[in-house]
């Protein structure tokens, strides 16, 4: 049998992806999304908190700054210095990591003797760039290495103070060794929690999905306890989405062991059944008796029925475990139809009712059954044989009628017997009605006889389940 093709996006995952542990599975999905997760959150958080940060050094950068602008004045060569010195003393000391420098950028008065910028002490013999590419009207805050050994971070601004046509750019620059410092810290600080945090997740997802699975285990241990013979049944209560799983596979058994039954007693009917004709013909031929050819064509011919009619029951006992079995009822019986026509030429046979009736019973079944009675009633009717097919919520029914001599009622159960045959003029097995009742009753469905209201005849209703 042909394994069935997947579909494209799973032909493409290894198969020891689609056939490994199901724990390892799950716990391997779950452990990725919780890294993938946790790994964007955290480098969101980080970027949101760095710049938390950085904003927040910026602006103390620019208060400084807003300071010096507010104490800067000209002096009477037109230098710049500050009416009151900074409050924070590290402007003081060289190479503190904190500097400032007012400097001319364009307007430089021509009388100026000195000069006129003013740089903060702590710079010492150290001076910050000045751009003249670009105009700072406003703030303008960059990282810069200008000076050897550290990168700074510039906060400046373009002022034009009042009596002085000059204008002044002001800068404040820190090192960033602070701010770099609290990153740091801010990065081990996520790195460590957002791992301890993946860790118990993913800890979690395990014990969710070993618990989760455990019901599974349970199965497997009951089911190998039905294997072993400790038990018959699957009896233990699981949770609702394995509860269908066992009750399904406590149907299976049953039903293996309905099959293995039935298989029991097919064999010992065969086997009680052949054994009177091999006895027959056995003492005809220890006795040599004149009519052994006469005999051992008369038993071989019984064994013959008896080995036909258990081979129809168990290759519909076969049939009857796939449980895709579905016959159209209507092409059926047109078939059967047909076929019989041609075997009786001088019989009418007519087909009414439901066409599009179908039944839960193999196409070759329904028409081993539909060709046993509509060929029973075309044999032993009158010439006018007719067959109607209903459907009923329950069931599909099909009525088979002839307008022959019928059936008295109290023989309508013993013609179902294996061989029973009121007619003996006409060629046959008697195993036509008992093959079509046996099959019937397999598949879950019934016949049974009654006297044709319309032909006068014998009717036969054949119940067989509705296809789903």
């Amino acid at each position: 049998m042909k394994r069935p093709r997947l579909p494209r996006l799973f032909r493409r995952v290894p198969r020891a992806a689609r056939t490994g542990s199901l724990t390892r599975r799950m716990i391997g999905v779950s452990a990725l999304w919780i890294l993938v997760l946790l790994g964007v959150g955290g480098y969101t958080l980080d970027r949101v908190l760095t710049s938390a940060i950085t904003r927040n050094f910026d602006a103390q950068l620019e208060y400084v700054l807003t300071a010096l602008i507010a104490s800067a004045e000209v002096g009477p060569e037109g230098e710049a210095f500050l009416n009151r010195p900074p409050a924070d003393q590290r402007f003081l000391e060289p190479y503190s990591g904190l500097y400032f420098q007012i400097s001319a950028v364009a307007g430089r008065p021509a009388r100026a003797s000195t000069d006129i910028d003013l740089p903060s002490r702590s710079l010492w013999d150290r001076k910050l760039k000045v751009s003249g590419r670009h105009n700072d009207v406003g703030l303008h805050t960059y990282d810069s290495r200008e000076l050897q050994g550290e990168t700074l971070r510039v906060v400046e601004r373009d002022i034009v103070l009042p009596g002085s046509p000059t204008r002044w750019r002001f800068q404040v620059a820190q090192s960033r060794e602070d701010l770099d410092d609290q990153i740091s810290v801010l990065r081990r600080t996520l790195l460590r929690s957002f791992g301890i945090l993946a860790l118990g997740l993913i800890v979690l997802a395990a014990l969710q999905a070993l618990y989760g699975l455990w019901p599974l285990r349970r199965v497997r241990r009951a089911i190998a306890a039905i294997r072993s013979g400790d038990r018959a049944r699957i009896a233990e209560r699981f949770p609702t989405e394995i509860e269908p799983l066992t009750e399904e596979l406590n149907a299976l058994l049953e039903h293996n062991e309905k099959q293995a039954e039935e298989a029991r007693r097919h064999a010992g009917n065969l086997a009680h059944a052949l054994k009177t004709p091999l006895t027959v013909i056995t003492n005809a031929a220890t006795a040599r008796a004149p009519d052994l050819a006469d005999t051992v064509c008369r038993e071989a011919t019984t064994m013959r029925r008896q080995v036909d009619h258990h081979l129809a029951r168990a290759r519909a006992i076969g049939r009857r475990a796939s449980a895709q079995a579905r016959a159209a009822g209507w092409p059926s019986l047109e078939a059967v139809e047909r076929a019989v026509t041609r075997l009786y030429d001088n019989v009418t046979i007519d087909l009414a009712g439901d066409r599009d009736a179908a039944v839960h019973v193999e196409r070759q079944d329904l028409d081993e059954m539909l060709g046993n009675l509509i060929e029973n009633a075309a044999k032993y009717g009158g010439g006018r044989v007719f067959v109607t097919a209903k459907t009923t919520p329950e069931c599909v029914e099909i009525e088979v009628e002839d307008d022959g001599p019928g059936i008295p009622e109290g023989e309508r159960q013993t013609i179902f017997d294996r061989g029973a045959r009121l007619d003996t003029g006409k060629p046959g097995t008697g195993l036509g009605l008992a093959i079509v009742r046996d099959v019937a009753q397999i598949y879950g469905g019934s016949i049974h006889l009654e006297e044709s209201e319309d032909l006068g005849g014998l009717l036969a209703r054949l119940k067989l389940p509705l296809a789903g």
